[in-house]
C-alpha cells in the first residue's frame, strides 16, 4: 500500500495544474437578486478562437493602397450540451493589463465544444459583434459574449490590431495607434461580419447574419456608431491635437471623413447598436446630420461622470443627436468611464494604471455586469429576435421611493425590489413618467 505521505506531492501537483487550468475567477455566484435577463440562458456555450485576413484592408501606414490585416477573433456560440463539458475543457482567456502585466481568468463556456446543430425548422443564431476600447483586448466583455450566447446568439469580438493592450506602450508610447484605430475600428467591425458571413465553418451554418448587432465599448463604440451609418466630422484641428504635424493633417484630414466603414452605404445586416461610453463626441467627431437619420435602433451606456468620453458633452450628446427612432440611453449614477470591462484580475492591483481600467470607485463591478447583461440582452432581444421589449423600462428613475403607506414604487420590469438605484433610463421617442 502507498504511503499517505508519499502521496502529497502529487495531489499537490495535481492542485496546482487544476488551478492553472481554472484560471482566476473573477465572479461570485450569481445572488437571488439578480436581474431577471442576466440569468444564464438555456444554451450551452462554446468558444474558439479564430485568425482572420483581410487581405484588401485599407493601408493607414502610407494611406495609399491595401495591405494585409491580421485580426485575433474570439466566437462564441451555442453548442451541443452533452460533449466535451468536463471541467477541463472550461475555457480560460488570457491576456496582459496596461503594462503588460499577464493573467488569466476563468470563464463558463467550454473550449472547441461541438456548435450545435439546428432542423431545418429552427431559427438560425443571429450575429453580434463586439469590439474593445483603446486600448483594450478581445476578452475584456467576456461575461456579455458568454451570456448572450446561451440566450442564442453568435458573438465574435475582435482584437484591433495596434490597439490592444499587448500592442501599446502605455507609459512611452501611448498613442502609438491611434491613427489605425481611427481608420480601422469600424472597418474591423464590418469585415469580421463580411467574413463569418462567407464562411462555410459549421458556426456560420448556423449563425443568421441578416440581423446582426454591433456591440462598442469606448473606441469600439465610435467605430460601431460609424459601421452603422454615422459619418465621421474629423478635421485638419482633431489630428494636430493627437500629434499629427500640421502640413499632414492638411492633406490626410479628408482620409478620415468617411461614413458606413467605409463603404458606399450602410450595410442592411445591421439591425441594432450598442455603445457603451462611445468616445468622441465631445470633440464633435460624430456628423450631427448622419446621427439624426441612423436607422439603426440604438442603445447608449454611460457613467454620468464619465472623464474619458464625456457625458453631457459626449455620450448624452450622442444620444441626443441620434434618431429619435427606437433611441434609449442608460445611465449609470456616479459612474466613469468603466462601466463595460470585466473585473479588475489580480494582476491588475499591482499599480494605478493598471487598476484603472477595471475599476469604478463607487460601483461594485459585477453589479455592473449583469446590469449590462440585463438591459443589452433585452434590447437586443426586442429589435433582433422581437421578445422582452417589455424588460425596457418606461420610466426614468431605477431608484424606488418609500411612499407614506411604507410600500414603495414599482420596480423596473425584471430588476429586484430595492435593487436599481442609481441608474436612469431615458428614451428619446417618447417621454417617460417619472417613478
Amino acid at each position: 500500500m502507498t504511503k499517505p505521505l508519499l502521496l502529497l506531492p502529487t495531489l499537490i501537483i495535481l492542485l496546482l495544474i487544476n488551478t492553472a487550468q481554472a484560471g482566476e475567477q473573477l465572479y461570485s455566484l450569481q445572488p437571488s437578486v439578480t436581474p431577471e435577463l442576466a440569468k444564464k440562458g438555456t444554451y450551452a456555450v462554446g468558444v474558439k478562437t479564430r485568425e482572420i485576413v483581410n487581405k484588401n484592408a485599407f493601408n493607414h501606414h502610407d494611406f495609399n493602397g491595401t495591405y494585409e490585416r491580421k485580426l485575433t477573433v474570439e466566437v462564441w456560440y451555442p453548442a451541443k450540451a452533452k460533449t466535451n463539458t468536463k471541467t477541463k475543457n472550461k475555457a480560460t482567456y488570457k491576456a496582459v493589463t496596461r503594462t503588460h502585466m499577464p493573467f488569466e481568468v476563468a470563464g463558463q463556456a467550454y473550449r472547441d465544444m461541438t456548435p450545435l446543430t439546428l432542423r431545418n425548422d429552427e431559427n438560425k443564431f443571429p450575429f453580434v459583434v463586439l469590439s474593445h476600447g483603446y486600448t483594450g483586448h478581445r476578452t475584456l466583455m467576456f461575461y456579455l459574449a458568454e451570456h448572450l450566447a446561451s440566450h442564442g446568439y453568435v458573438v465574435a469580438s475582435i482584437d484591433h490590431t495596434d490597439s490592444t493592450t499587448a500592442e501599446i506602450d502605455v507609459t512611452k508610447a501611448p498613442m502609438a495607434g491611434f491613427i489605425s484605430t481611427l481608420i480601422h475600428r469600424s472597418r474591423d467591425q464590418q469585415f469580421t461580419l463580411d467574413y463569418f458571413r462567407n464562411s462555410a465553418s459549421p458556426i456560420s451554418k448556423i449563425t443568421d447574419f441578416d440581423h446582426a448587432s454591433i456591440i462598442g465599448y469606448s473606441m469600439g463604440g465610435f467605430g460601431a456608431i460609424n459601421t452603422v451609418g454615422g459619418c465621421y466630422d474629423i478635421a485638419e484641428a482633431n489630428l494636430i491635437a493627437i500629434g499629427m504635424p500640421k502640413d499632414y493633417a492638411e492633406k490626410l484630414a479628408p482620409v478620415f471623413q468617411f461614413c458606413n466603414a467605409g463603404k458606399e452605404s450602410t450595410d442592411p445586416s445591421w439591425k441594432a447598436l450598442v455603445a457603451l461610453a462611445p468616445w468622441g463626441q465631445e470633440y464633435d467627431l460624430h456628423q450631427a446630420g448622419s446621427l439624426a437619420s441612423l436607422a439603426v435602433p440604438s442603445l447608449y451606456i454611460s457613467g454620468d461622470q464619465d472623464d474619458i468620453s464625456g457625458y453631457e458633452h459626449g455620450v448624452k450628446k450622442l444620444f441626443e443627436q441620434t434618431s429619435k427612432e427606437d433611441n434609449y440611453l442608460l445611465v449609470y449614477k456616479n459612474a466613469r468611464h468603466n462601466v463595460a470591462p470585466h473585473p479588475a484580475p489580480q494582476a491588475a492591483y499591482s499599480n494605478d494604471v493598471d487598476l484603472g481600467h477595471y475599476f469604478e470607485p463607487n460601483w461594485n463591478m459585477q453589479q455592473l455586469n449583469r446590469f449590462n447583461q440585463h438591459f443589452v440582452l433585452a434590447f437586443i432581444n426586442c429589435h433582433i429576435k422581437k421578445t422582452s421589449c417589455e424588460y425596457l423600462p418606461t420610466t426614468t428613475d431605477g431608484t424606488q421611493v418609500k411612499k407614506a403607506d411604507g410600500s414603495y414604487t414599482k420596480a423596473w420590469p425584471g430588476m429586484p425590489e430595492r435593487w436599481t438605484t442609481g441608474v436612469e433610463f431615458y428614451r428619446a421617442s417618447s417621454n417617460p413618467k417619472a417613478n
